[in-house]
């Protein structure tokens, strides 16, 4: 190992090992042939934090390589064998919760909190395909005609290209590398640039916990276009799974449409959350909390645009306004903080430019609204209300702590205005009339509805949206399912 982190906890103890800074590639850790490195930033400090090894094309190769010379023994290693692998993988991760949670806070900048619940929320990921590894049935049934018997079979669809974000750098890689393990691929992990380390430790966590050398293959890279670009050409690769906004998963689709490769993706979202006159107030406050600012408002699920009859409206503003503003934001790995860093400057110049675009159309700030001075990239709970029609803020994904509240008066016209957007990945709504609620579900343009609920993120769930929200599903059997090739037979007998 040439090069290597040591995460010290708040506590002064250190990591149980150094994390690795360099490319995994077919079991070895291993520097950059060209020496570049690119520097990771504290988002609360500001301060680099350490290197890692950027990867150029002939590396990503290189990867491409040590994937395809495991393929064919990891393809026919046992289901019970690969469980027993990835539960390994789930208790090794456990294990080290609090030092992983601590490390994500360190690079991504969120609550500690928030860190606490992805680390276990990526674990789970490992378990859940513990168990559907052994669990992928085939089917058999008896031609219509009566000629033959139809016999499928599932198979392993290849080597995987995974493309994760910075904003869950854990369990964006064990949602995908599970699955994907499961089925019986090998694969090359990209993570994001600016959060490189979970991914690395995570991947020498899975390393010592019995994956197999080549199978699971790690590369950061400043420039991922020619990267990704020639990974996605090399016909060895079949499989793309890409996590992030819907202007690159464009780019990836095409890229990827050179060699027809199977892809999935996880692109933007704008969810809307319906709050109806009927609804319990206090619980739809608690669920707004939960769906807006968790992760400090930086996920794809976020609630963004809160359409709430006019009935209940004002109340809601009020305690939206007095619950949040009671958040402490500060660095994440103070132990009272709720909103952590953002992730860099850019971040900051996205959400000051929509909050400043509503404003200029008439929308008031009731909270926050303005990012404060000094070192870090933070900007602090805010709530907006009576947004105009046309703002950006409605149709652009904020990816902050900023709440939007528009009034609405009929449930139908909250039904049009929450789908009136390229995007459809969540939406959440909150009635007592669960009937009404339910028929609102079905006609809204999501993937994934929540009814009285602020959460819907779950591994036995299928997780993905609609429209430009994406394409297949993560998470649950169908998200092993997209690393499987569906084989019939036709037998006679």
């Amino acid at each position: 190992m040439t090069n290597s982190f040591t995460c010290t906890t708040t506590e002064g103890h250190a990591g149980p090992f150094a994390i690795p800074t360099d490319l995994l590639i077919g079991g070895q850790w291993v520097a950059a042939v060209s020496g570049k490195r690119i520097d990771i930033l504290d988002p609360a400090t500001e301060t680099v934090l350490t290197s890692v090894a950027d990867a150029s094309p002939a590396e990503g190769i290189a990867a491409v390589d040590a994937a395809s010379a495991a393929a064919r023994a990891w393809a026919a290693t046992p289901p019970r064998k690969r469980a027993d692998i990835l539960l390994a993988c789930f208790h090794a991760m456990m294990a080290e919760q609090e030092w992983l949670a601590q490390l994500i806070t360190l690079e991504n900048g969120k609550a500690l909190a928030d860190a606490r619940g992805e680390v276990a929320h990526a674990a789970e990921f490992f378990r859940w395909y513990a168990e559907e590894a052994v669990r992928i049935n085939g089917e058999l049934s008896v031609s219509p005609g009566g000629a033959n018997r139809i016999m499928v079979q599932y198979q392993p669809i290849g080597i995987a290209l995974l493309i994760t974000p910075w904003n869950f750098p854990a369990a964006m890689a064990t949602r995908k590398i599970a699955p994907a393990l499961a089925a019986g691929c090998t694969c090359i992990l990209k993570p994001a640039e600016e959060t490189p380390l979970t991914a690395l430790a995570v991947a020498e966590i899975m390393r010592r916990a019995g994956v197999p050398a080549g199978v699971v293959n790690v590369i950061n890279t400043s420039d991922p276009g020619p990267v990704c670009g020639d990974i996605l050409h090399d016909p060895r690769v079949r499989k793309l799974s890409f996590t992030g906004s819907t202007e690159v998963g464009r780019i990836l689709l095409r890229q990827a449409a050179d060699q027809v490769i199977s892809s999935s993706m996880e692109l933007g979202g704008n969810a809307p959350f319906l709050v109806l006159d009927d609804a319990d107030l206090d619980e739809a406050i608690e669920g707004a909390l939960v769906a807006k600012m968790r992760n400090a408002g930086e996920a794809c699920t976020a609630a963004n645009r809160f359409y709430v009859q006019r009935g209940i409206h004002d109340a809601f503003v009020a305690k939206l306004v007095d619950h949040m503003s009671a958040m402490k934001m500060g660095p994440g790995l103070e132990g009272a903080t709720q909103c952590g860093a953002m992730i860099n400057r850019a971040a900051i110049d996205k959400i000051e430019h929509l909050v400043a675009d509503a404003v200029s159309r008439g929308a008031e700030i009731k909270l926050g609204g303005r990012a404060p001075a000094g070192a870090g990239f933070f900007y602090p709970p805010s709530v907006l209300a009576n947004v105009q029609p046309g703002s950006e803020i409605l149709s652009t994904e904020v990816f902050g702590p900023v709440a939007a509240v528009i009034p609405f008066d009929d449930p139908q016209e909250a039904v049009s205005l929450a789908n009136a957007t390229e995007y459809g990945l969540a939406a959440y709504v909150y009635t007592n009339d669960l009937k009404r609620g339910l028929q609102m579900a079905e006609q809204i343009e999501a993937g994934m509805v929540a009814i009285n609920r602020g959460l819907v993120s779950d591994a036995a769930a299928p997780f993905g949206g609609v429209k430009q929200s994406g394409l297949g599903r993560e998470g649950s059997h169908h998200g092993l399912l997209e690393y499987c090739e569906a084989k019939y037979i036709a037998v006679s007998w």
